[in-house]
C-alpha cells in the first residue's frame, strides 16, 4: 500500500516522497481512508507510529485556501507537540499554501493577534492560551469543520478536561471530530463518545513491535552510587543522542549540574523553563548539537526525534505504560534502540511489576565503579 492508492493528490503524494515518506504506517493506512470519508475517528496509537501526519494529510486535501474562515483546529497538551505539529504542517505548505496560526502559552500573544488579522485556516494550540484567544474574540470558531484532539489520554491526564469542554461549546455541533491517544482508557472515551457521532475505532498496538527492536538492560546499584554508575555507563557506550529520564523537575536540574561539571554535552527540559528556551533546547537537540537531553516524562512527551539511540531511565518509571513510552523514543523505523535502568533496593517491587508485564527478566548490566 502506498499514498497513491489511498487516494492522495499526486501533489502530497510528491512532497511525502520527497521528505522519504512513500509508504504509509498502519495508523495512516488506517485512519486517513476514514477521515476522507468525513467520519469522525478514535484513533489508539503511540507516540512515533506517524500519527501526525495521520490527521494533517486529510487537512492539507480539504482546507479551502480562498476562504477566510478558520476550518480546522488541533488541539495538544504541551507547548513543544504544538511546536511539533507545526512543523510537519508547515513541510506540507507547498501542496497548498494555507494560512496556519500556533498559539501556545510562553508565546508573546501581541504577534498572534497580528497574525490573527490575516486569513487563518489552521489553527495548532495548547488549551489555555486559545481559551484566552476564544475570550478575547480574537479566534472565531462558529465555522469549524474538523476538530483534532492530539494526545487526549495526556490532555485529561493534565487536568485539562474542563478547558477541553469550553473549547468544544464554542464549535459548532456539525463538525468532523478526530481523537488520537496513546492509550485509550476509560476517560478518553467517555469524552470522546460526549462529543462524537458514531466514531469508527482504529487502534494500531505499537509496544511489542517497539520492545523487539530495542535492547534492555538494567543496573543495580545503590542511590548514593547512582551518579557514578550513570557516567561510567555513558562513557562506555558514549551514545550518538541519548535522553536521561529523571522522575522530577527537581532531579533533572541536580543531574544536570552534575553532569555539566564533568563536563558532559547535556542541557535539561522541563517545564519550568521558559518557552523560547524549549524551543531553542530542542532545535539544538534535534540538529544533534547536544549529545544528552535530561528530561521528566512530561517535557518528554510525544517528542518525536530521529537519531536517538540510547534511553536511560535515571529515575525508575512511576509505571510500565511509562517505561514503555520512554524507552519507545528510540528503536523507531527500524532501527536498533538501547535503554539502560538505574534501579536501588527500594525500586525492586517497580522493576518486577515492568518484567512481569514485558515478559521476561531484563539483562543485568554489571558496571564496575
Amino acid at each position: 500500500m502506498n499514498f497513491k492508492q489511498l487516494g492522495l493528490s499526486d501533489d502530497l503524494v510528491n512532497i511525502l516522497n520527497n521528505s522519504g515518506i512513500s509508504i504509509p504506517t498502519p495508523i495512516q493506512e488506517q485512519s486517513i481512508p476514514i477521515i476522507n470519508q468525513g467520519k469522525d475517528i478514535i484513533a489508539e496509537a503511540a507516540t512515533g507510529t506517524g500519527k501526525t501526519l495521520a490527521f494533517l494529510i486529510p487537512l492539507f486535501e480539504t482546507i479551502n485556501p480562498k476562504s477566510d474562515e478558520v476550518q480546522a483546529l488541533i488541539l495538544t497538551p504541551t507547548r513543544e507537540l504544538a511546536l511539533q505539529i507545526t512543523n510537519e504542517a508547515n513541510k506540507l505548505k507547498e501542496v497548498k499554501d494555507i494560512n496556519i496560526l500556533a498559539t501556545y502559552g510562553g508565546k508573546d500573544i501581541g504577534s498572534q493577534l497580528k497574525k490573527l488579522n490575516n486569513n487563518i485556516h489552521l489553527i495548532i494550540a495548547t488549551p489555555g492560551r486559545l481559551l484566552d484567544h476564544l475570550e478575547r474574540k480574537s479566534i472565531n470558531l462558529s465555522k469549524l469543520k474538523t476538530f483534532i484532539l492530539d494526545e487526549a489520554d495526556q490532555m485529561l491526564f493534565m487536568g485539562f478536561k474542563n478547558e477541553v469542554e469550553a473549547i468544544i461549546k464554542q464549535m459548532p455541533k456539525k463538525k468532523q471530530m478526530l481523537c488520537f491517544s496513546a492509550t485509550m482508557d476509560s476517560a478518553v472515551k467517555k469524552l470522546a463518545y460526549r462529543y462524537m457521532n458514531d466514531p469508527a475505532i482504529v487502534s494500531i498496538k505499537k509496544e511489542e513491535v517497539t520492545l523487539n527492536a530495542i535492547k534492555q538492560d538494567v543496573v543495580e546499584t545503590t542511590d548514593r552510587n547512582k551518579r557514578d554508575a550513570l557516567c561510567k555507563v555513558l562513557d562506555e557506550d558514549n551514545p550518538f543522542m541519548a535522553i536521561i529520564f529523571c522522575r522530577t523537575k527537581r532531579r533533572v536540574d541536580e543531574l544536570e549540574v552534575i553532569l555539566h561539571t564533568r563536563k558532559y554535552n547535556c542541557v535539561k527540559l522541563h517545564s519550568d523553563i521558559p518557552q523560547n528556551k524549549r524551543e531553542r533546547i530542542m532545535k539544538s537537540f534535534r540538529n544533534a548539537d547536544i549529545q544528552y537531553l535530561i528530561a521528566t516524562d512530561v517535557a518528554a512527551r510525544g517528542l518525536d526525534i530521529s537519531g536517538i539511540t540510547h534511553i536511560y531511565n535515571y529515575d525508575i518509571p512511576e509505571n510500565v505504560e511509562s517505561y514503555i513510552h520512554r524507552i519507545g523514543r528510540t528503536g523507531r523505523a527500524g532501527e536498533k534502540g538501547y535503554t539502560c535502568m538505574f534501579v536501588d533496593p527500594k525500586n525492586m517491587r517497580d522493576l518486577d511489576e515492568i518484567e512481569q508485564t514485558i515478559g521476561f527478566k531484563i539483562n543485568r548490566r554489571i558496571v564496575e565503579i
